[in-house]
């Protein structure tokens, strides 16, 4: 039998044109993370292709139990899911990090005291681009799906086949379960993008906001190296990411803001995930029982990575969020939380997703 990596669907988010950047080679980007990313699981090719299209079909099985639960339901005409490998996926976010970062760049450009030579325009270019392939390249082994925002581009749900394979069979569950309950939290924050037409605009424009902010001028460099230094156990030990090593207070106050909003977005997706799925997908307690074993289980080297990067923080997202959401249900039912998706201002504070009364003192009065 011939092994193949697993197929993906043909079709891609689109993705700005024109020249690559000089601070980041976006094409090189790309190549990088082809270049050095493990393709994962190694599958026959009926066995690829059973794979791909049980993807879909769960994908599919997810949107009318997913809009019953959450009350949410995504227009006619909102893109269906792609299933991708994870090439794909690196590709797809080189895409979206090209647009959402096209107004630091902007920044930048306007704080050069002097015009660099193109050749070494070139170089620093293709140096940053061979960063985000690296990097990009590990996080794409840890990703089962995405919404990928796409600034400048069309908005999917990306479901890596390679890594739901690799979960389930990493924990010893039911396949087919397996990918309905990730089917059940990817679509979830489809709908949560698609049936909330302000949110979409609202987390890039927040994003764009604080990257613009938090980029540095060649004046601030020296300065934050210093920083990296005298910080960096502090970093490690709160989980936290690099990023939260260069904010100011007023930027602690905007990420813990944006990171308010997406606890939030993690939480319900969870919930949602956990209400349907004992209808629906069997085996769903040991699933949510291994799985979260899994999330708290990164040792070495991987660990250390998860800290610099901030995915500590990200487990503790889905936590918090889902918290959030239990509680104010409780208090206000299924529609009183519904009022989170009325505005921008009506979306949780920092203070308030880890105090969910205060939220519903301020939203409900």
């Amino acid at each position: 039998m011939t092994d193949t990596t697993l197929p993906v669907d043909a079709g891609r988010p689109d993705g700005p044109g024109g020249a690559p950047a000089a601070y980041v080679d976006y094409e090189f980007a790309k190549k990088t993370g082809r270049a050095i990313v493990n393709p994962g699981p190694q599958v026959s090719g009926d066995e690829a292709a059973a794979i791909v299209a049980d993807l879909r079909e769960a994908a599919a099985s997810a949107v009318a139990p997913v809009a019953e639960t959450s009350d949410l339901h995504a227009p006619e005409g909102a893109p269906a899911p792609l299933v991708v490998d994870r090439v794909g996926w690196i590709s797809a976010n080189v895409d979206s990090f090209r647009a959402l970062l096209e107004p630091v760049v902007d920044k930048l450009n306007a704080s050069k005291k002097g015009q660099s030579s193109a050749a070494a325009a070139a170089i620093g270019g293709k140096v940053t681009g061979a960063e985000m392939g690296g990097l990009l390249a590990f996080l794409s082994s840890k990703v089962l799906g995405q919404y990928d925002l796409a600034p400048g581009g069309t908005p999917r749900l990306l479901l890596v086949a390679p890594n739901i394979v690799a979960t389930e069979r990493k924990l010893a569950v039911d396949p087919t379960d397996f990918r309905r309950w990730v089917a059940m939290h990817e679509e979830t924050h489809r709908v949560q993008f698609t049936a909330v037409p302000w949110l979409r605009d609202h987390m890039v424009a927040s994003t764009q906001a604080l990257a613009v902010d938090m980029a540095p001028t060649p004046d601030d460099l020296s300065k934050r190296f210093e920083q990296l230094t005298k910080n960096l156990p502090e970093v490690l030990s709160s989980g936290e990411g690099l990023g939260q090593l260069f904010a100011t207070p007023e930027q602690k106050e905007k990420i813990a803001d944006l990171t308010a909003v997406m606890s939030l977005l993690e939480g319900h997706a969870d919930v949602v995930m956990d209400a349907v799925g004992p209808r629906v997908i069997p085996s769903v307690q040991e699933i949510r029982r291994k799985f979260d074993e899994r999330r708290n289980s990164a040792v070495g080297v991987d660990r250390l990575l998860r800290k610099l990067l901030g995915l500590e923080a990200k487990m503790r997202q889905y936590r918090d969020g889902a918290v959030f959401v239990r509680a104010v249900t409780d208090q206000v039912g299924r529609d009183g939380f519904n009022a989170v998706w009325s505005s921008p201002e009506s979306l949780p504070r920092a203070s308030e997703i880890l105090e969910p009364d205060a939220w519903v003192r301020r939203v409900h009065g």
